[in-house]
This record gives structure tokens, sequence and C-alpha cells, in this order.
């Protein structure tokens, strides 16, 4: 083994962002030693409901919110944490999102990235948990009209779904990885209330080439694929955070547009497959076991048109 191999055999493995928590997400994310938190680990924030169902609080209730650098530029910043009850949304949970999204409203000039790990609504919270996600909504839509951009990052183990899927949705632009999901109802839910015949859960194939990242960036869900590592996010963030589009009624109409070519052109389609197929994919049954670099480039070539909106 000569010098360069040693060097290589002895390199550390780059950080899983799907196998990390929420904080090391954020302080990989960040530039060294920026991060400060607000309501951390002392301010014991925790959710009011959860002792009537005798479950665990946690201190932070899931969710880190704070702020810190990305490449020199301050940020804020929120990591939702999947596991703690799957990063589902509470009271507090949702509150804390808030208030973040409304500094960066008030302030007018600090961009905002949120870092989804959700399963959706904490149903032991109910109409709380229901609240704070449209209150989440409302902010994100705030900020933007202010002029604040709002990146989604997704690559999470418990994905983004349920109001997670909704928040993202309002989002200035999204990134994900092969790992993330984003989807309004997740496998089991589809299943419970349509039947294995509409959807199998068990199905692991189907569920990821159906709500994966690489489906959702082909199909125009996501505006850019990042590597599973802290630097592929880190460097997505900043290239999505430099081509924000604002968000006035042009927008609005171009997304209209947009979902209706989509209807048109993919509303006879069975499986992801057929509409790999359908955006011209040279083999569509080989798309799930692309490579990093591989799928890039065939993304670059078929993804869906933009008609300047996500």
């Amino acid at each position: 083994m000569n010098a360069q191999q040693d060097k290589a055999a002895l390199a550390p493995i780059p950080a899983s962002w799907y196998e990390s928590s929420a904080r090391k997400r954020v302080t990989g994310l960040l530039d060294e030693g920026s991060f400060i938190e607000f309501l951390g680990p002392e301010a014991r924030a925790v959710s009011p409901h959860l002792p009537l169902f005798d479950l665990p609080q946690q201190f932070d209730d899931g969710m880190v919110v704070g702020k810190g650098l990305l490449e020199g530029k301050p940020v804020f910043i929120a990591a939702q944490e999947g596991r703690y009850m799957g990063g589902a949304v509470g009271e507090v949970h949702g509150a804390k999102l808030t208030g973040l999204l409304r500094a960066a409203r008030d302030l007018g000039t600090v961009p905002v990235l949120i870092l989804f790990d959700t399963g959706g609504v904490r149903l032991q919270e109910a109409n709380a948990g229901e609240l704070a996600i449209a209150e989440i909504m409302r902010a994100v839509v705030d900020a933007r009209l202010a002029g604040v951009p709002v990146i989604g990052l997704i690559g999470g183990r418990s994905g983004c779904y349920g109001g997670g899927g909704l928040i993202a949705g309002c989002c200035s632009a999204l990134a994900v990885s092969e790992s993330g999901r984003i989807s309004v109802s997740g496998p089991e839910v589809i299943e419970t209330n349509r039947g294995i015949e509409e959807f199998d859960s068990s199905d692991r194939p189907l569920v990821w080439r159906t709500m994966g990242g690489k489906h959702r960036r082909l199909l125009g869900g996501a505006d850019a694929y990042a590597d599973d590592t802290f630097s592929g996010f880190r460097q997505t963030a900043l290239r999505l955070l430099a081509k924000a589009p604002p968000l006035d009624a042009s927008v609005l109409q171009n997304e209209q547009a947009r979902l209706e070519d989509r209807l048109t052109q993919f509303g006879a389609c069975a499986d992801a497959r057929d509409i790999w197929a359908a955006l011209g994919a040279p083999v569509p049954a080989k798309v799930p076991d692309l490579d990093y670099a591989e799928f890039l480039e065939l993304a670059d070539r078929l993804q869906e048109a933009r008609h300047d909106a996500r």
C-alpha cells in the first residue's frame, strides 16, 4: 500500500445526515462554533400535554432553534429531532419554529434553514398540533413575503410527512437526499384508509420510489438533490439560498400552471416508474440503483419543467 492509499484508508468516513441527531446536523451544517441556540436544554421548554398520557417529555420538545453562520453569513436555523416521537409536531415544538420564522420576518434580512425530520402532527396533542402546523405555514409565507428565503433540507429517518410535508411545500426551495421522503400521507396511513391493494406499506421499494428523494427530485417536488453528508447538504443549501425566488402572485400563477401540466403529463401513470418513463429515463427500472453522480446527471436532463416555480 502506497502513501496515498494509506492516507485514504485513514481518512474519516463522512458523517451521515440520515444517521445524525438534530443537533449534530445543525453544528455540522453551520460554520464551526457559530451556532447559538434559543431556548436550549436549560430552558426546559417541554410539552404540557404528554404527562396526561404517561409519555416522556424531552427537554427541547424535539425542536432545536437558533442562529449561526453559513460561509460567514448569518442564518436562522431549526432542526427537528426525528428520534423523539418521530419528530412529531406538538404545541411547544411548533411554537419554537413559528417564533423563529416571525423573528426572521421582522428582521427581514436573515434567511431561514429548516432541517425537516418528522412524521407529522403529534396525535396526542390533537388540535394543538394541528394549530401549530397552521401557524408555521402562515409564518413561512409571511417570512417569504417579507423577502426572507426559507430553505428546507430533508434527509432524516422520519422523512417529511403529514403537516411537515405541507410546511415543506410552503418553503422557497427544498433539498432532498436519497434517504429523504416527502408526502402528506405516510405509507401506513394510505394502506389503512385505502387498502393494501392501493398501497402496500410493507413494499419498501414501492415506498422509496413513490416518496423517496430521487422521485421527488425528478418530479419537481424538490429543487436539489444532496449527498447524504454534511458537506453535501451545506453546499446544496448555499446554492439554493443564492437563487431563492421571491414570493409574489406570478410565482403562485406559475405553480398552478405547473400542477396543471403535471396532471396532463402524468395523470394516467400508475407507478413512479411510469412517470420516469414519461420523463424520458432510458431504463426506468434502474433509477433506484443509480449512484449519486449518475442520478445527478440524469436529473439534470430529465427533471420536470420549472415554470420559474417549485
